[in-house]
């Protein structure tokens, strides 16, 4: 029941019940008095015809005055009986509510969040009561994925401290080898410079991942769509990877399924990052003396999809579904010397649903991994004139 229409019944009753009750009253205590007074008097109508002599007549009868004394008696029971009702009427609709309401708001500043405000009634007070116990759950959710980026956070810091640490000891411990002469030839002195080099792009990678995760953990990633042609795309991104990766010693194979007018909307340059962090990725965990990776582009109808694989150590089934999880790392990378900081395959998976895609793995230990995403083809409208 609303409370606009507990306050309607409440005037109705307040303003009519007393008058029935009074009406009733007087009706029946009035005819016992008037058959008294005939009893006793046997006075008769014709007494009563004149209003001055029936007023006068009636003051000389005390069952009159009783009468009269009697009335009000009844009609102050019969306000206070009413009265008692509304206010327990009242307390059990309005002031209990809100007593529980007010407990509640209590608890909520005070910082306790366990509890439930289940509304005894569908009203207005119902309906606050609902909204307070909605706002009660969202803070709760507020609070404990504030514990759990605070969590994330700490274990981010101390994923970043050990991966600055190891490059950093090494600089450090080549640098003391030239100061005190132990690259005493010029290809030990080379080879020491290449190290310290090496290693000072492994720290400066790792910071500009971490710059970038800010942006993306505050949706500030700076992207420019545009229209690519796939073959085009991929072509030249191959070209690159099979260059450095031979460099390496990585076998690289490519191969491209989609034909030369498939076009996607994309950010050519986070795209390379996605295709960059997975090889890195991927790298990393390499345990075969011949490591190798293959690039696949398929057309899958309305989408393109890339397949990026490895013959490295492969992924444990357990782990598998939750590599693309903010700071998630496998046992084998937080027992490994390259246990990376776990934030890579976040990068990626924002990225890819970002251009409206999705991004999955398979993998057998021992074997390989294999990466895919798809993202949607770019159709172009047509416009009649």
């Amino acid at each position: 029941m609303k409370l606009k229409t507990k306050l309607i019944i409440s005037f109705v009753i307040i303003t009519i019940l007393p008058a029935v009750l009074t009406g009733f009253a007087v009706w029946g205590v009035a005819n016992y008095h008037i058959k008294a007074i005939e009893r006793t008097y046997g006075i008769s109508g014709e007494e009563y015809r004149d209003f001055k002599q029936s007023i006068g007549t009636l003051n000389q009868i005390p069952e009159v005055h009783e009468f009269l004394s009697t009335m009000i008696i009844g009609v102050i029971l019969i306000l206070a009986l009413t009265a008692m009702l509304m206010i327990l009427w009242i307390y059990g609709s309005l002031l209990r509510p809100i007593e529980k309401m007010e407990i509640a708001v209590k608890s909520i500043t005070e910082g306790e969040l366990d509890f439930e405000l289940h509304p005894e009634k569908d009203d207005e007070i119902g309906q606050l009561c609902k909204d307070i116990e909605e706002m009660r759950k969202r803070l709760k959710e507020n609070a404990e994925e504030k514990l759990k980026n605070d969590k994330d956070n700490k274990e981010l810091i101390s994923n970043i401290s050990h991966d600055l640490k190891t490059p950093i000891t090494a600089i450090k411990g080549y640098v003391e080898g030239i100061m005190d002469g132990v690259a005493d030839t010029p290809e030990k002195m080379d080879r020491y410079i290449k190290t310290i080099y090496n290693k000072a792009n492994e720290m400066n990678t790792l910071i500009n991942e971490l710059t970038f995760y800010t942006k993306i953990d505050t949706n500030r990633i700076p992207y420019n769509f545009a229209p690519v042609r796939v073959n085009d795309y991929f072509n030249d991104c191959a070209e690159n990877l099979s260059s450095e990766l031979t460099n390496q010693g990585v076998e690289f194979g490519y191969f491209n399924y989609v034909e030369d007018d498939v076009k996607i909307i994309a950010d050519a340059e986070q795209l390379m990052r996605v295709v960059n962090n997975i090889i890195s990725n991927s790298l990393k965990y390499m345990d075969k003396q011949q490591p190798r990776i293959n690039l696949r582009v398929k057309d899958v109808g309305d989408f393109i999809q890339v397949e990026l694989e490895d013959n490295g150590k492969g992924i444990d089934a357990k782990d598998l579904p939750y590599i693309f999880d903010r700071f998630y790392r496998t046992d084998a990378s937080r027992n490994s010397s390259k246990g990376g900081s776990g934030i890579g395959l976040s990068i990626v998976k924002k990225i890819i649903e970002e251009h409206g895609g999705k991004i999955w793995a398979t993998s057998r230990p021992g074997t390989g991994t294999v990466m895919y995403f798809v993202i949607r083809k770019y159709q172009e409208v047509p416009i009649y004139e």
